[in-house]
């Protein structure tokens, strides 16, 4: 019997504000353990919170990037559950009446995956597994994070994986995150239950928690959905229940058996006030919005820019922005694309550098290199000999382009072109007689007595006409 696979995911995004979401306590990764955290955080008896608005109108941008409804009043609540990373044994979160309602997600295939809510709710502290026992890092206590909650509309891993990146990409295209999942700012717990193929009855839910890896995430639904066929098809009863995935064995383990809503013993946060909002805020929000990467890529496209590079620009907001910048003025949108894809992306080398795209050259040094090669005083070799220099060196761009353009009027084209037409009469007679290749030997002589600092472009036409009058 073939199986289908059902898919939801509950994924957790932490919002990249000054400080958190109760506290004057920083939001900074990597800082030595307890050192970003203070009585409120921690949850000292007679503490009160104060909410962040900050917290509140970066959801309301993701949720409006997401197509989602926003609630004008929504509330805080206790969500009451007992682990060490904890300290006040309970979580404020919201359940009943969240921030944002439903919206969707459409994937490249056209297909929407849903979004049943988006609520706002602190972070938990981490535990931190070292040699000699268990310690307990209260930085993360308090960070705000947005919990976008799908619905169980992902049938494959290919979607799974589509569907996460392009939350990811919004976060960043919306300034309200990283999310990087290297560093925890996204992670991800996976629902995934399977069904006899073209039934709808949905099939016991069992969930995989804190995935901080796309990789892994595939990983673990392609093992989980194994594994769950096997067992039904030796007659086995699946019981809902939590697992992890340990990634060297590349398998799940079962952590415990599945919490509902109910075990959390939700009830009112009675130290904060309903949220309520305005439809004016929430519009004034909408307005601030950014062109996001879909649109980007259709403009990238319509501007003559292949989809493969387009995709490549657009993967990484940094570079869409020095991109659009470069823009302006430009002669050739698709030289600016191939210079930034090929020399500027291979020297960066990393995904995590091309994110942070932070390079010496300016994206007005970038067009005016265009610009030249469009109005051949440069030609592509010069110009990307140009752009490694100046990414590799600490010696202005100026005084670089300044040497080239200089070496390229040490020579007279127009005399070294008539001299490689003197001296290759065999070539010349050969593409007279039609053979197209005779000609580019030429060029080749004319690249090689100017040490590549010709113009191809320049050098075929002048050495064609010169032909051209000679016979």
């Amino acid at each position: 019997m073939k199986y289908d696979l059902v898919c939801g995911l509950e994924t957790h995004i932490e919002l990249s504000t000054e400080r958190k979401m109760f506290c004057p306590c920083k939001v900074k990764f990597g800082n030595d353990p307890n050192t970003n955290c203070c009585p409120i955080c921690t949850g000292a008896p007679g503490t009160l919170p104060v909410l962040n608005h900050d917290v509140v109108s970066y959801a309301i941008k993701m949720g409006l990037a997401l197509n989602c409804s926003i609630n004008l009043q929504s509330k805080m609540e206790r969500k009451c559950y007992f682990y060490p990373d904890l300290a006040k044994s309970y979580q404020t979160s919201q359940n009943d009446n969240p921030l944002c309602g439903p919206g969707y997600v459409q994937l490249s295939s056209g297909k929407k995956i849903r979004i049943n809510h988006i609520h706002i709710e602190e972070d938990a502290g981490k535990i931190k597994n070292e040699s000699d026992g268990l310690y307990l890092d209260d930085n993360r206590a308090g960070v705000p994070l947005i919990e976008i909650v799908s619905e169980p509309d992902i049938s494959s891993v290919d979607e799974a994986r589509e569907y996460i990146e392009r939350l990811q990409m919004t976060a960043r295209y919306v300034r309200v995150s990283d999310a990087r999942m290297q560093e925890g700012s996204i992670r991800c717990d996976v629902n995934i239950s399977v069904r006899p193929e073209g039934t709808s009855e949905f099939g016991t839910r069992i969930e995989i928690k804190n995935m901080n890896s796309i990789s892994f995430i595939c990983k673990a639904l392609q093992y989980e959905y194994s594994r769950q066929v096997d067992a039904l098809e030796c007659g086995e009863k699946l019981i809902q229940e939590t697992r992890r995935f340990n990634e060297s064995k590349g398998c799940t383990e079962s952590m415990r058996t599945k919490e509902n809503a109910s075990d959390y013993g939700y009830f009112p946060e009675p130290d904060l006030a309903t949220i309520c909002l305005t439809q004016e805020y929430v519009d004034g929000i909408k307005n601030t919005l950014p062109e996001l990467f879909d649109e980007k890529l259709k403009r990238y496209i319509s501007l003559g820019i292949p989809e493969k590079s387009a995709d490549l620009l657009v993967k990484y907001v940094n570079v869409a922005e020095f991109f659009d910048s470069c823009l302006d003025g430009c002669l050739d949108p698709l030289s600016a694309a191939n210079l930034i894809i090929g020399p500027i992306f291979s020297y960066l080398g990393t995904e995590a550098k091309k994110e942070e795209f932070d390079i010496k050259v300016s994206s007005e040094n970038l067009r005016d290199l265009v610009n030249l090669i469009s109005k051949n005083k440069l030609n592509q070799a010069q110009a990307k000999k140009i752009l490694l220099s100046s990414l590799e060196s600490n010696e202005k761009f100026s005084d670089i382009l300044d040497k080239s353009l200089k070496n390229a009027e040490s020579f007279d084209i127009n005399e070294i072109c008539k001299q490689c037409v003197l001296e290759n009469q065999d070539a010349v007679n050969d593409y007279l007689s039609g053979k197209e290749k005779a000609l580019q030997s030429i060029i080749g002589k004319v690249m090689a007595k100017t040490k590549g600092q010709a113009n191809a472009s320049q050098a075929r036409s002048i050495v064609i006409s010169l032909i051209s009058n000679q016979n």
